[in-house]
This record gives C-alpha cells, structure tokens and sequence, in this order.
C-alpha cells in the first residue's frame, strides 16, 4: 500500500509515504487513461486509413477522446501538487521554480517532436499545439498557481467557461495556443490553453483537497484486483507509451490488414 497509517503520541491519526512515494490509485487512473487513449487511436486509425467507416469526430468516440484528455489533463494538475509539496520540502524558491521550467521545456520539446513528424508525415493536419505543448507549458508555468488553493477552482471554472466562447471566434495561427485559429484549420491533436488549462487547475484544486502537503488526506484499502498491476504500471510509464503506441498501432495495422491502397 502507497500510504500507510501511524499514530501519533497525540492519537491523531496521520499517512506516511511508502519508500516508494507514489498513490496506487493515481497511477490506476492514469493507466487507464492510457487504455482510453489507445483504444481511440487505434479506432481512429482505422477510420483515418479508411479501413473502417467509423466516424470518430462525433458521437461516443468523440466522447471517448474527450474523456481522455480529460482525465490525463486532470491527473496533471493533481500530480503537480503532490511533487510540488514534496519538492518544496527540499528546495529554495530558485531551484524550485527551475525544476518545473525544465521538466515542462523538455515535455514541449517532445511535443515540438510531434509537430515536426506531423508537419512531414500529415501537413493537411499537423499537431502544432497538441496535448505535450499544453502539458509542457503547463508545468513551466506551475510555479505561479501551484501556491493557490481556491483561486486555481476560480480559474479553471473560468477558462472552461471561455472554451465555448473562444470556439467561435477565429483569427490567426499564431493565437493556436489560446484557442483562436484559422477557419480551414485542421489537427490530429489540438489541446489549447483555453480550455484545457482550466482542466489542470481543476486538478490543482483537487489535489490541494485530497493530498496536502502531498500526504493522502483519505484513507484507500489496498485493493488487490486482476489488471490492477499491469494498469498501474502503464500509468507509470504514460509518457513513454504516449510516444510510442501510435508507431507500434500502426505497424500492428499494416501487418494485419496491409498498406492503404496496396493488396
């Protein structure tokens, strides 16, 4: 179990970090996440090579994406308190702010990785501010909400109010990462700031309820299910997964059922 229960000589009841600092449950979720993610790429694949008559830009599968990035967004949010209250434990203000910059610059690299292979493989529908750019610029950023409890819930609430506003106006490519894009515009993966930033103070907020100090307020039993091991340790290694299953998805599609146009 992540987090066991001691007592102190007060008799207040208190968690402790297990050595290997992490939640069960939080990485559950986002192993499951992962399997949303694959499970709609490899139906959108299929839809995109023209294999199945399947659209996935509406009903239950656009559901299904939207579900997705939700959760993983939101998961963000949360994680970014847990690890920021435990790196504010060892670091001055300085170092603090420079290990979020570094980790989200290297995430927006990769993201930057994305829209070149996009920009060469799909220049109809590049990737030019995916859901990496959004995540990256969002733990670079982290230093100036992660001191905010209510306020990240304030802003959140708002951002995604102003997704729906934001949706109809249109404007130049450069304002992508707001939200704001050309008429003919189109992407395989487009996760603006407004709104999905206001999903990772959502999460913010949430984790700031249930895991202060980056302690689990709660109490969880350590349940023990079939797939909860091998669930948890895709949520371990989300990122890596993220950039390789598209590749593996399509070789396992070219296999079975060959390249588009060729019998």
């Amino acid at each position: 179990m992540d987090f066991a229960l001691s007592w102190q000589k007060s008799g207040e009841r208190k968690a402790v970090a297990s050595p290997s600092g992490r939640f069960w449950e939080i990485d559950f979720l986002r192993g499951s996440a992962v399997v949303m993610m694959v499970v709609f790429h490899a139906v959108f694949d299929l839809a995109y090579l023209g294999i199945l008559d399947i659209r996935v830009s509406f009903g239950p599968w656009r559901f299904l994406a939207i579900c997705t990035a939700t959760l993983f967004l939101f998961l963000v949010g949360l994680s970014l308190t847990i690890s920021s209250a435990r790196a504010g434990d060892e670091l001055d203000r300085r170092a603090f702010r420079l290990k979020f910059i570094r980790r989200g610059a290297g995430i927006f690299m990769l993201g930057l990785l994305i829209t070149l292979v996009t920009l060469l493989l799909v220049p109809g529908a590049p990737v030019l501010f995916g859901i990496l750019h959004l995540i990256g610029v969002s733990v670079m950023l982290a230093p100036l909400y992660l001191p905010y409890k209510k306020a990240n819930l304030v802003a959140g609430l708002a951002l995604i109010a102003a997704g729906a506003a934001v949706r109809t106006v249109t404007g130049p490519e450069y304002l992508l990462w707001l939200g704001i894009y050309p008429a003919a515009f189109s992407s395989l993966d487009y996760t603006p700031l407004v709104p999905w930033l206001g999903v990772v103070l959502m999460g913010v907020f949430t984790g700031k309820v249930l895991y202060p100090g980056g302690r689990r307020k709660f109490n969880i039993p350590d349940f023990s299910f079939p797939g909860r091991r091998e669930i948890c340790f895709l949520g371990r290694h989300s990122l890596i997964i993220y950039l390789v299953h598209q590749p593996v998805l399509l070789l396992v599609i070219f296999l079975v059922w060959g390249l588009p146009g060729i019998t």
